[in-house]
């Protein structure tokens, strides 16, 4: 992939009323590539599970941070990154399994599958007690000019 042409970083706590925050940021600065409603659904969509994943299961007895990075590149692609310093997850195999969950009944463990299904590419990496980082690539359809 090429460098990128534009890039943003925010850090924030990880408390629930932050996930509607992450949300419009990335969704906010998607929007100079010009997406459709679909795309920025479904990137708000996916940016929305992982956070909450972050404030469910990274930080379960107390606040964290998170990160969230987007960049944008020039074929039209976003590579959306959150990053938490929680406590890792030491089976990703098995967490993206569909229905997996450690989050309590409350849960649907369908976190790993709603941001591979919204997205054109989603990346997990993790180490127990230092935390995780979720990559994932959106590419956004050129629009065309109006005859």
């Amino acid at each position: 992939m090429n460098r990128p042409i534009n890039e943003m970083r925010c850090e924030f706590e990880s408390r629930s009323v932050n996930e509607g925050f992450a949300r419009a940021l990335a969704a906010g600065f998607l929007s100079q590539l010009d997406p459709t409603l679909e795309e920025l659904g479904d990137v708000k969509t996916a940016v929305s599970e992982a956070v909450t994943n972050c404030i469910v299961h990274a930080y379960p007895k107390g606040i964290g941070k998170i990160l969230l990075r987007v960049r944008l590149y020039p074929d039209s692609t976003a590579e959306i990154t959150i990053r938490d310093w929680g406590v890792g997850i030491p089976d990703i195999d098995k967490a993206m399994e569909p229905l997996y969950t450690t989050g309590g009944e409350d849960r649907s463990g369908m976190g790993f599958t709603i941001m591979s299904s919204f997205t054109d590419g989603l990346r997990v990496r993790s180490r127990p007690g230092k935390g995780t980082t979720v990559v994932m690539k959106k590419r956004v359809s050129p629009r065309t000019e109006p005859k």
